[in-house]
């Protein structure tokens, strides 16, 4: 339950039950045959979607052309087109909100995932980069962290969690801190994977956390009125599988498993 407190929210620091935790780990090839599909469903589903879509298609031509590539920006071997945008689509922050409150409640049931979840595209592409960027760079862990504001969560050492939602979240502290410095998690992540050369936002040196990432918590310390919470990488946890994907929002089959 939220409780508010003048300004403050206070959250417990748990796993979302209902959350969506898909690594898509036996269905990537019928998922992406099903995408041209998929795309021109959700695109008319989602006006905000339908607008930030095409505004990273753009960003993705800009960074990819021989005219204005400069060594900073995104090497276009890396990732294909698809998962190259979706970062930069999610990372735009138009539209991350309601992406993220679908994929919290996307996993309530077989139904709710495939009637009242037009973000699958979205959901598939970035999960496709991250494990792409992955494989590119090697198994590697990395300290990041997210600042915030106006939320105060509760949490003990030795409690276990997920974000139950893609994370954004900086590798470096102060800028973290720009965004909130009443509650700053430090993370230590290891299947979420540096994305600053795909997001929109270059600058702010981002890091994506994958919703299915296990953390333990740490450590709490307070320091006047603000806190600090470290969390600590555990593990993954994925509690779904092909057959849940098995349908699409047009009612045809995506493949036999």
């Amino acid at each position: 339950m939220t409780v508010a407190t003048a300004a403050i929210t206070v959250l417990p620091l748990a796993t979302v039950p209902d959350s969506f935790y898909h690594q898509y780990l036996n269905c990537g090839p019928a998922m992406t045959e099903a995408l041209p599909a998929l795309t021109h469903s959700e695109l008319q589903q989602n006006k905000d979607f339908s607008w930030v879509w095409p505004k990273a298609r753009a960003e993705q031509q800009r960074w990819t052309s021989n005219l204005s590539r400069d060594p900073r920006e995104p090497d276009p071997s890396t990732l294909t087109q698809g998962p190259a945008m979706a970062l930069t689509a999610y990372t735009m922050k138009d539209m991350y909100e309601e992406f993220n409150a679908a994929v919290c409640e996307a996993g309530r049931s077989h139904q709710q995932y495939q009637d009242n979840f037009h973000f699958k595209m979205l959901h598939f592409l970035l999960t496709n980069a991250l494990g792409r960027l992955r494989d590119s760079r090697g198994q590697g862990c990395h300290n990041v962290f997210q600042g915030m504001r106006g939320i105060w969560f509760e949490a003990w050492p030795g409690g276990l969690v997920q974000f139950s939602q893609f994370m954004v979240t900086s590798l470096s502290e102060k800028v973290a801190q720009d965004y909130g410095n009443f509650l700053l998690f430090q993370v230590h992540m290891c299947h979420g994977v540096d994305i600053q050369k795909f997001s929109y936002n270059q600058s702010e040196k981002e890091a994506l956390i994958l919703p299915f990432e296990t953390f333990e918590v740490t450590k709490v310390t307070w320091e006047g009125k603000k806190v600090q919470i470290v969390l600590h990488s555990t593990r993954n946890f994925s509690n779904y599988k092909w057959e849940w994907l098995q349908g699409d929002v047009m009612g045809t089959t995506w493949g036999d498993g």
